[in-house]
């Protein structure tokens, strides 16, 4: 058998599947109360900007908790903390359903985000030790999906039972949702099949190539915050158009994993901000309904594209003995962007309106592109990419089209 007939491994196995299970659920819980619990800190009387506290407190859990999954998972294994992570998302939420007020509101935010912090950090990590090397942006573009296509259902889903029903039941399903899938944590390896070096995660963000993309990453995180928090307040159709970036978003990161794993894994990247900014800058015309259909389009495509592209980019510059340092500076970058972006948004919407905040948020991602035209430019990606389709083409049988 040659080297071409080899067949490629797989990506999905028993732990794989069980991993992929339990970030359905949980991010479930995630999107689903998302949209709703900032209506519910600004139907308190706290207005914008307790809708931003509300979404800026579950990041602020989200980051600080990331900071110790290394140490959790060097002590107790993926299998404890990954429960505990799922137990920290879904029960607080039982206690929004009483109606409590404001500054319980934001406990129960951090709280939530402790444990969403946990379970994301896991999982990237997690996933990219699972799938072979060769079909790792495949595997955490499958991954992306898991965690991406619950906002398909749950994002539009909770503001749809909100308004039919109030916010009780909708924090009641959340927290539901969260503690059925605990029973697939025991499929979870019990320990990563590598040996870890928990590094330091300071030491890991003064390496500029996996800073650069943790960080163009944040900037676009930053605007999905701003979309997924104000959103609902800016315009009245937003359950279509978080649909319509729910879809987007998943989809074009498992296509761009797809793309990164036969061609160039950082041939993505300047197109993914770029989509994104415009996307967003199409917001400025809020609530013209064909400008917030075809701007979360254009962002949803741009979002998901770079969680693939930057993490792929991430894990390839990184040995493998270090994916849960990448992971977790990856997803700081993820939530930290969003916290920032919802808190900093409800601060100017009020003075200056949703159109110029809109207007100041498009541009930070337009500043975006020149840190990802370096990157580009510093990357052996594409070289290498063309290096090894090349050698493809030269062990090609001569018989073979």
């Amino acid at each position: 058998m040659t080297t071409d007939e080899v067949p490629r491994q797989r990506i999905v196995t028993r732990p794989t599947a069980m991993l992929l299970i339990t970030s359905v659920g949980a991010m479930s819980a995630f999107y689903l109360l998302m949209p709703v619990v900032p209506l519910y800190a600004a139907d308190t009387g706290a207005d914008g900007v307790g809708a931003g506290l509300a979404t800026g407190a579950l990041m602020l859990g989200t980051v600080l908790a990331e900071f110790a999954v290394a140490r959790l998972l060097a002590g107790l294994g993926y299998r404890t903390v990954v429960g505990l992570g799922l137990l920290l998302l879904g029960v607080p939420a039982l206690l929004l359903a009483a109606s409590p007020p404001f500054t319980v509101v934001l406990a129960v935010c951090l709280f939530r985000g402790a444990g969403l912090g946990i379970v994301v950090v896991c999982g990237a990590a997690l996933i990219g030790d699972l799938v072979p090397a060769e079909r790792r942006g495949e595997g955490l573009g499958l991954y992306g999906l898991a965690v991406g296509v619950p906002s398909i259902a749950c994002l539009p889903a909770g503001l749809w039972l909100q308004e039919r029903f109030g916010f009780a039941p909708v924090f009641l399903l959340g927290a539901g949702l969260v503690l059925v899938v605990l029973a697939a944590v025991t499929g979870l390896p019990a320990r990563s099949t590598r040996q870890e070096q928990h590094g330091s995660i300071l030491a890991a963000l003064r390496d500029t190539d996996l800073a650069r993309p943790a960080f163009i990453f944040a900037t676009i995180a930053m605007a999905g915050g701003i979309l997924l928090t104000f959103l609902p307040l800016a315009a009245g159709s937003a359950a279509t158009a978080l649909l319509v970036q729910s879809c987007a978003t998943p989809l074009a990161r498992w296509c761009a994993g797809w793309f990164g794993d036969r061609y160039d894994q950082g041939g993505l990247l300047l197109p993914s901000v770029l989509s994104a900014a415009v996307g967003t800058a199409l917001m400025v015309f809020v609530p013209h309904q064909g400008a917030l259909l075809a701007g979360m389009v254009l962002f949803g495509l741009g979002f998901g594209a770079a969680q693939n592209v930057t993490l792929s980019l991430m894990f390839a510059r990184a040995s493998r003995a270090n994916f849960g340092q990448v992971s977790v500076v990856w997803n700081l970058a993820y939530d930290a962007g969003i916290g920032i972006g919802a808190i900093g948004f409800g601060l100017l919407v009020h003075p200056l309106g949703y159109p110029t905040a809109f207007a100041l948020t498009a541009a930070v991602l337009f500043v975006s592109l020149i840190p990802a035209i370096k990157d580009r430019r510093k990357s052996d990606d594409g070289h290498h990419a063309l290096l090894g389709f090349a050698g493809r083409l030269q062990r090609r049988p001569p018989d073979q089209p």
